[in-house]
């Protein structure tokens, strides 16, 4: 950079009076600039160390060019030191606001999923929920406008190694930390943290297609969402109606078009926990979905089908169309992890087979996953 005329006039200044005085002269005035210059320099440094947080050096913004522009898909910016390493002091609400605008898409959709420290370890579920996305077909783009919304600390400094959008969401005086067995307490009361905070994502107006992070990605979702439907939602079993109350749905996967009617749904859902307690939040949905509540609010919900979101209590049977595949009807994390996998074995197969005998290809899951069976 191009020191200020000012600095440049004082610098020629400098050398001819060297010049004029001579070597001693200059020397010893040379020697007490520099003395006066480390007195007032050392202080500031103390100051600088006391004040800024331990092991980030704030740079310049021509610096670093990560923090006004978009991250490459799924990778941390320089080093794993975020801009929200930086605004560590904001609120939850401005924090929220921030990630949630740097991942939308132009129609203001984000893809959420959550995540806490048993499922974010290295070689967990994380691991095979976004390899998904860079073998997928046209899907790796996607993960530019993925959030991955942390539970706990350890989820959280685990997803800034690895990924570009990052938030943690605490909740006082419980710890999510740990792997949350179908229907504990604790499992409960993580799964309705959840529905609470998707409520204040459509507050702030952002619509977003939610996942679990035991789904792995195998094409765009979004061609397969309908054009009418406030919130759209996936099926342990699908009878064949988009439209019938009497589907099975599955709270793992579901897109929510942010306006009144879902705002005002998801607070009705949320506070029916009350009515019904010790109830998952699924099953909660499968009571109040038919409330009259529901119809009065105009909310116009729309059953996805599993040909496109299987799972392995219902498989897609067509690998030619499938979008995603979840691990439910699965207990144990260990199983969940090893059938992932197995799926991803899968669609490498499928994708290296020549187009006229894919249709041969089929699922070597479920393999290690079963409900009878108990997490050891």
């Amino acid at each position: 950079m191009a020191a200020p005329p000012t600095t440049r006039a004082a610098n020629e200044g400098g050398g001819g009076a060297w010049k004029e005085e001579g070597g001693g002269a200059g020397a010893r005035r040379l020697a007490t600039a520099a003395l006066f210059l480390a007195a007032v320099a050392l202080p500031c440094l103390v100051l600088y160390r006391a004040v800024a947080p331990a092991g980030v050096l704030v740079q310049p913004a021509a610096l670093m060019p990560w923090a006004t522009q978009q991250q490459t898909a799924g990778a941390p910016p320089h080093d794993g030191l975020f801009v929200d390493d930086l605004q560590e002091s904001d609120s939850e609400d401005v924090r929220l606001e921030r990630v949630l605008r740097s991942a939308a898409m132009a129609d203001d959709t984000v893809i959420l999923t959550t995540l806490n420290s048993a499922w974010s370890a290295p070689g967990s579920v994380v691991d095979v929920f976004l390899e998904s996305f860079r073998i997928g077909d046209n899907t790796r783009h996607l993960l530019d406008h993925l959030v991955i919304v942390s539970l706990d600390n350890a989820a959280h400094r685990r997803c800034k190694q690895i990924h570009a959008h990052c938030l943690a969401v605490a909740t006082d005086g419980v710890d999510f930390s740990g792997q949350k067995n179908f229907m504990t307490d604790g499992y409960l009361k993580m799964m309705w943290r959840r529905i609470d905070f998707l409520r204040q994502v459509l507050e702030k107006g952002f619509s977003f297609i939610f996942t679990d992070t035991d789904i792995v990605w195998f094409r765009s979702p979004i061609p397969r969402l309908y054009a009418e439907g406030d919130f759209q939602i996936a099926c342990d079993h699908f009878t064949g109606d988009p439209d019938d109350l009497q589907n099975s749905p599955n709270g793992g996967f579901a897109y929510v078009r942010a306006n009144t009617e879902t705002v005002e749904f998801y607070r009705f859902w949320y506070a029916a926990r009350e009515r019904h307690p010790g109830m998952h939040d699924q099953d909660v949905l499968n009571i109040i979905k038919g409330d009259p509540y529901v119809a009065q609010i105009g909310l116009r919900i729309r059953f996805l089908s599993t040909e496109f979101f299987g799972g392995l209590c219902e498989p897609s049977r067509n690998l030619s169309a499938v979008c995603t595949m979840h691990a439910n009807c699965c207990v144990g994390l260990r199983r969940k992890v090893d059938d992932l996998s197995l799926m991803l074995q899968d669609w490498r197969r499928f994708m290296a087979t020549r187009n006229q005998d894919r249709l041969f290809v089929s699922w070597s899951v479920p393999r290690n996953c079963s409900l009878n069976k108990v997490e050891e």
